[in-house]
């Protein structure tokens, strides 16, 4: 016997005895409350010992529940009481407090210097200029359309990423799209659809269709032109997004657990109500690259030449390469392409693919970048980086590596009010944000939440052009990859960019040596499938650049 199961015998046997006679010769409160707890424990401790599906309530009877209660609360104990402001992930404290003081308007500075560690490897910093400059009025939005656009569309450095109507409550959905109209960005749907909390109050939107096809599928889950036709032709609707994958779990498809489905999210989607909903992992009107791009001209034709682009976390470089060469063989490009990061966040995924595939979104969007400026395309497509956003620096970071818009989702969540308490699939958030529990929901107030919004993104942009204009600056587009300083683990500094060597205009189809991987990866893709085996072998970049390097010097 465990010491708590004997503590249990002893308890149940003469510690009921003791009480029953106590409670007998001197009835007091203090008695029959003693025999109360004693007759307590004893159940609770039968029941562990001989009925309990859990071994540790077995051996130890009665505590053991108070191990299961204070695990409970183990995310919070941990956030509130033992993290230090820099440690915390995903978004550490001092992340979590930056964001909450631009949504509430309040004084957003630090005292007594830094408490990040310079030194820190891979830690990302900036060389400012003796000669800051204003970053100028007309270079303060971005224009999205490329040649086969007719109804180009003007958007903020800064917009609300995906998330769906069924992730987030109805309030929460009308804050943020209330929010995007204050702030002038735009709102990404999620592949939920388009619903009517995202049509309420007229902010720009950008929808995204879905593997699922929720919002233009008809009983039968196929594409429905006639219902997208009918959405995408809306002035409200600014941009069509297709998703091929997403960088919390690439290659699986959208989860809304059952918890969170109710009868108008059900009838939104055209699902059933009674069991999760998992998308499937592959669009099934993007199964090659060239089926891909024909669906583009298909819903741009609908949309009435609207901008049309395509999501995904960027995996094996070669398969994205087969994209790019089914641009060039069809003459078909989208006018954008978000490129999420493996840090991205969601609602529900399994561990191993939020964990350890695709490549993170300053990896993917410098790739994606000079993949499309080496096959002559970068003119024509607009770059969307979406991954892990909450600073000015971080917004910074994404367009320095080629990107020319950014999407953050989570800390538009925190500008609403939530506290990364991590109960995102449990239909059991705190704050109403990640819930369909009407209890719950109601607490977020529209107007005010709205107003958080507009403030988090006005301050965010406000810093960005700041922190431009300190570089001597005057335009975000000037912004270039080898600006970004990364630690190295010998304590020097160096490029970011430099890390992999860039491609120059059209280099992919020129018939000359290209350094690195590019070469290999550029003749292993294939226009007319996605997949392509991952048998190329990567070694160190700094390696192959100072053998390179050292090639071409000449001896004495």
């Amino acid at each position: 016997m465990t010491i708590m199961q004997k503590f249990f015998w002893i308890i149940a046997s003469l510690g009921n005895l003791v009480a029953i006679n106590l409670a007998i010769s001197q009835t007091s409160i203090g008695t029959i409350f003693l025999l109360l707890l004693t007759i307590t424990y004893s159940t609770i401790g039968y029941f562990d010992m001989y009925h309990s599906k859990h071994t540790l309530n077995r051996l130890y009877p009665v505590v053991a529940h108070i191990r299961y209660f204070l695990e409970s609360y183990r995310v919070e104990i941990q956030q509130y009481f033992i993290a230090n402001d820099t440690e915390e992930k995903p978004f550490n404290r001092e992340q979590r407090s930056l964001v909450y003081q631009r949504a509430k308007n309040v004084r957003d500075t630090i005292a007594f210097g830094t408490q990040r560690d310079l030194l820190e490897d891979n830690y990302l910093s900036l060389w400012q200029s003796l000669h800051p400059r204003a970053v100028q009025a007309d270079a303060k939005r971005v224009r999205f359309g490329g040649p086969d656009c007719l109804q180009p569309y003007d958007a903020s450095y800064l917009n609300i990423s995906a998330m769906s109507f069924g992730s987030l409550s109805s309030n929460a959905i009308e804050a943020l799209n209330l929010g995007a109209l204050k702030a002038g960005c735009y709102h990404n749907t999620g592949e939920g659809g388009a619903s009517p909390y995202h049509l309420k109050h007229h902010g720009d939107i950008v929808w995204q269709i879905g593997s699922g096809l929720f919002g233009c599928r008809d009983e039968e889950g196929n594409f429905n032109p006639e219902s997208f036709a009918a959405m995408a032709t809306r002035p409200q609707i600014k941009m069509i997004e297709i998703k091929l994958s997403q960088g919390a779990k690439p290659g699986h498809g959208g989860v809304l657990p059952a918890a969170k489905i109710t009868d108008e999210i059900a009838t939104i989607r055209h699902i059933a109500k009674d069991k999760d909903c998992v998308s499937p992992a592959v669009n099934p009107e993007c199964t090659t690259p060239k089926d891909l791009l024909n669906f583009v001209v298909k819903l741009r034709t609908l949309s009435e030449g609207k901008p049309i682009g395509f999501k995904l976390c960027i995996g094996n470089p070669v398969e994205f390469l087969g994209l790019c060469k089914a641009m060039l063989e069809t003459g078909i490009t989208p006018d954008f392409i978000t490129v999420d990061g493996a840090e991205g966040g969601t609602g529900a995924a399994p561990v191993e693919f939020s964990n350890r595939l695709g490549m993170m979104c300053l990896e993917g969007v410098y790739f994606t970048h000079n993949a499309l400026i080496g096959a002559g395309l970068r003119d024509k497509i607009n770059i969307i980086a979406s991954g892990k956003t909450a600073s000015s620096f971080d917004l910074l970071a994404k367009i320095a590596m080629g990107a020319d818009s950014v999407n953050a989702a989570r800390t538009m969540m925190m500008s609403l009010g939530c506290i990364q308490s991590r109960h995102c699939n449990t239909n059991m958030c705190p704050t109403g944000i990640a819930t369909q529990d009407p209890a719950r929901s109601k607490a977020v107030n529209v107007i005010e939440k709205s107003e958080r919004v507009k403030n988090y993104h006005h301050n965010t942009i406000e810093s960005f052009f700041e922190l431009v204009g300190s570089m001597g600056l005057d335009n975000p587009a000037k912004l270039l990859p080898h600006m970004l300083k990364k630690r190295t683990p010998y304590g020097l500094l160096m490029s970011v960019g430099s890390l992999i060597e860039p491609l120059k205009e059209n280099e992919l189809l020129q018939e000359k040596h290209i350094e690195g991987p590019w070469s290999d990866w550029w003749h292993m893709a294939r226009s007319d499938d996605f997949y392509s085996e991952d048998t190329y072998i990567l070694s160190p970049a700094e390696f192959s650049r100072a053998k390179h390097s050292s090639s071409k010097l000449k001896p004495r």
